[in-house]
């Protein structure tokens, strides 16, 4: 009875690991989850825009939305999160285009109206095109174009900040590394040795040559808040750290003031007009 049990138990392991190593992708980018559909868009929010497609380096056609702020002070490149498209992320558009900043948010490969299947490599790959297109297509100065990543965009955002110099970056709710956040999702695992994705995010954090802000909530109960401390201690100076309350996906409106004023301390310290929003 007993050596059935283990044999069951050795099994169950070995199942897992071949689940999470073959899966992996599968498990992190939930593209369909709720939908690739748009639900809405930013003129339903009474923002005006422009649907934008760009190409990839590896010819894959991407789709974004550019919104206009009244009198931009600069733009946000936004690199949403693992679940859902642009059009569940109105209300962080809502907050850059108070501020006084214009939004380019964009799908990654596989999500939305985005054409492909995505990877690390691949959402690497998407922001490396975003900035090529406002940079080489819209003309825009790199030094008026604010890095912004979520949750895993965070990992995406910090990739970009050490190949271009930006305005800044911004980095919510994001882990260190994808390794050790699978490792502390599954700290049974021997993860090292299974984990195909990487999105070493501190390793990035490190190198950037740009002002980093790191927001984290101390609620967060899917990344936890030590993680994002620990990128804000890998980040060089100037730096700073917004400390939020509530949930992971929730936190930045829970704390919607906090949040806000934050962000504008930071932006009117580090784009070059210096405007004062707070």
């Amino acid at each position: 009875m007993i050596a059935t049990l283990i044999a069951a138990a050795i099994s169950f392991y070995v199942l897992l690991g071949v689940m999470l190593f073959f899966m992996q992708e599968r498990m992190v980018f939930l593209a369909r989850l709720p939908g690739r559909q748009l639900e809405a868009t930013p003129r339903d929010a009474g923002f005006d825009h422009v649907d934008v497609n760009f190409e990839t380096a590896d010819g894959l056609s991407l789709h974004g939305w550019y919104v206009y702020a009244h009198k931009p002070r600069g733009t946000v490149l936004f690199l949403h999160g693992n679940a859902g498209n642009i059009s569940h992320r109105l209300d962080s558009i809502a907050i850059f285009h108070e501020l006084g900043l214009d939004t380019f948010i964009i799908d990654y490969r596989g999500y939305g109206q985005s054409e492909g299947k995505p990877s690390e490599e691949g959402t690497y790959r998407d922001a490396e095109a975003a900035w090529q297109y406002l940079v080489t297509q819209r003309g825009e100065d790199p030094a008026r174009i604010i890095i912004f990543g979520r949750s895993i965009g965070g990992g995406v955002g910090a990739w970009l900040a050490t190949r271009h110099k930006a305005a800044a970056l911004i980095i919510e709710s994001s882990f260190t590394s994808a390794v050790e956040m699978v490792a502390h999702l599954y700290p049974f695992m021997p993860v090292r040795l299974i984990s195909r994705l990487r999105y070493p995010v501190a390793d990035y954090v490190a190198r950037v040559e740009c002002p980093v802000l790191i927001v984290h909530s101390r609620d967060d109960e899917i990344i936890p808040f030590a993680m994002g401390r620990a990128l804000y201690e890998a980040a060089p100076a100037p730096k700073a750290f917004i400390e939020l309350a509530g949930d992971h996906n929730n936190g930045f409106l829970l704390s919607r003031d906090r949040y806000r004023e934050g962000l504008a301390k930071f932006v009117a310290d580090h784009l070059e007009d210096g405007t004062q929003l707070y």
